[in-house]
């Protein structure tokens, strides 16, 4: 099982979290604590996995608690769950090795998505020596929250790649149809993918009325 820490101030929210971390398979809570001072103390009697961590907290923030458990060399990954949308915050946690970053507020299936690519990450390093450059491609450095596995029903893993693809391919914003056009599929098809890439935060989605009154969904990769 992997343990986790959630830190973070604010109890519902501290709360929320730990409900869904008890319904996503492989993981086991090991602590909540509110600041990054209460993370060291905890740290230090117990061994944790992951850490959900926030950023904006008092006493010792989520950013210098992640420099302070680098500093010590201490193998725990980490997961930032936090408000903070600046490029600084963004920058600082990526800099220090996070493995992902969700900006709150979330849907479930964000974190969902986070945790079983973490979880699916994790086992296969640890089951495996050495990889070659495919693997390592779309086995470790790719999300994993496209596997077959946890697809919702109706969606095939081979075509959400090539729809993401595409949309990593465009520049500008586009609505259901042109990107059906660009895939080669209908656009009832296209929808369903896009919708999905929407909830799980790869997409921004906008309705917007056209010139003639119709209004259409208009999307793009989301940025943070």
């Amino acid at each position: 099982m992997i343990k986790v820490l959630i830190v973070e101030d604010d109890p519902m929210v501290a709360e929320l979290n730990s409900h869904y971390l008890g319904q996503v398979e492989g993981f086991v809570l090991a602590g909540v604590v509110a600041n990054g001072l209460e993370a060291l103390d905890f740290l230090k009697e117990t061994e944790v996995d992951l850490i959900l961590l926030d950023i904006f907290m008092p006493r010792l923030n989520g950013l210098e608690l992640l420099n302070q458990i680098r500093m010590t060399g201490q193998g725990i990954d980490i997961i930032m769950v936090t408000a903070a949308r600046d490029s600084m915050s963004i920058q600082n946690s990526l800099r220090q090795g996070v493995v992902d970053y969700l900006v709150k507020p979330f849907q479930f299936e964000r974190l969902h998505a986070a945790l079983v690519a973490y979880r699916e990450r994790s086992h296969l390093i640890s089951q495996q020596e050495n990889f070659n450059q495919d693997e390592i491609d779309h086995q470790i450095l790719s999300k994993g929250t496209l596997a077959a596995g946890e697809l919702p029903k109706g969606l095939d893993p081979e075509t959400l790649h090539l729809v993401l693809e595409h949309i990593k391919n465009s520049n500008t914003s586009f609505t259901t149809e042109e990107m059906a056009g660009r895939v080669g599929m209908s656009r009832v098809s296209v929808s369903k993918y896009l919708k999905y890439l929407k909830q799980i935060g790869v997409l921004d989605g906008k309705l917007t009325y056209q010139s003639a009154g119709r209004p259409v969904n208009m999307y793009k990769l989301y940025q943070t």
